[in-house]
């Protein structure tokens, strides 16, 4: 993929999580090449590379469009995510030394002062970008040191998707005022390097987002095994 494409990839995907297209909007080639000076074959490709990630549904003859919301993907979502940020949390404890502890403590630091800002105004729209990538900066830092490339591509393409379905205007974008001391926790929970207080600190942050409670008290199951959380 050349340089524009890559380019082209990427604002679009951060589109598409910010939540830019309403759910289910027709997402036409032919519109959006005057977006990004291109041909429409340009952006019919990274339509469907965005397809391939879950980010864009794709029908033949019907082209594409941006996901519908709903309330069993964003449980099952929320669930994975639960899942796999608990165990790259937990990895990441275990082999992660004073390197990872301070990019996790400056990324907190950075979304911190950001969503400090949010709360004074009430309104996350303004600050929207930052916030939105200070807050996914500072998750994929908690599991950064994991040692599995497997696990943390996996972590963006459902961390990418359950934004997706959660962010509009009608939800404030996703922004709960509950977020900062919950993201304190779950940095304090790292810090000290407790694995069952993260996991049930990373659970208590996302519960929210799930349909109905996980099995089992503050429970999930990981890579095939039962982990209180």
């Amino acid at each position: 993929m050349g340089t524009q494409d890559a380019d082209i990839f990427d604002d679009m995907r951060h589109r598409l999580i910010t939540g830019e297209f309403g759910y289910g909007t027709k997402l036409r080639a032919e519109k959006l090449r005057s977006d990004y000076n291109c041909s429409a074959s340009t952006v019919r490709e990274v339509l469907f590379r965005l397809s391939t990630v879950g980010l864009v549904d794709f029908q033949e003859q019907r082209g594409f469009r941006s996901p519908y919301q709903s309330r069993e993907r964003q449980h099952d979502l929320t669930h994975m995510r639960i899942m796999l940020e608990s165990e790259g949390a937990c990895l990441s404890i275990r082999l992660g030394g004073v390197e990872w502890e301070s990019r996790l403590s400056a990324a907190h630091h950075k979304l911190s002062h950001i969503e400090m800002r949010v709360r004074s105004s009430g309104d996350v729209s303004p600050l929207l970008n930052l916030w939105s990538r200070a807050e996914q900066e500072f998750h994929e830092t908690l599991i950064e040191a994991c040692g599995s490339a497997l696990l943390i591509r996996t972590h963006l393409v459902i961390y990418e998707q359950f934004r997706q379905q959660l962010v509009s205007a009608e939800t404030n974008y996703g922004y709960f005022a509950e977020n900062i001391p919950e993201h304190q926790a779950i940095l304090d929970a790292a810090l000290e390097r407790n694995e069952d207080l993260v996991r049930k600190r990373i659970h208590d942050h996302l519960a929210r987002n799930l349909t109905h409670p996980l099995p089992g008290k503050h429970q999930t199951v990981a890579f095939g095994k039962s982990s209180l959380i």
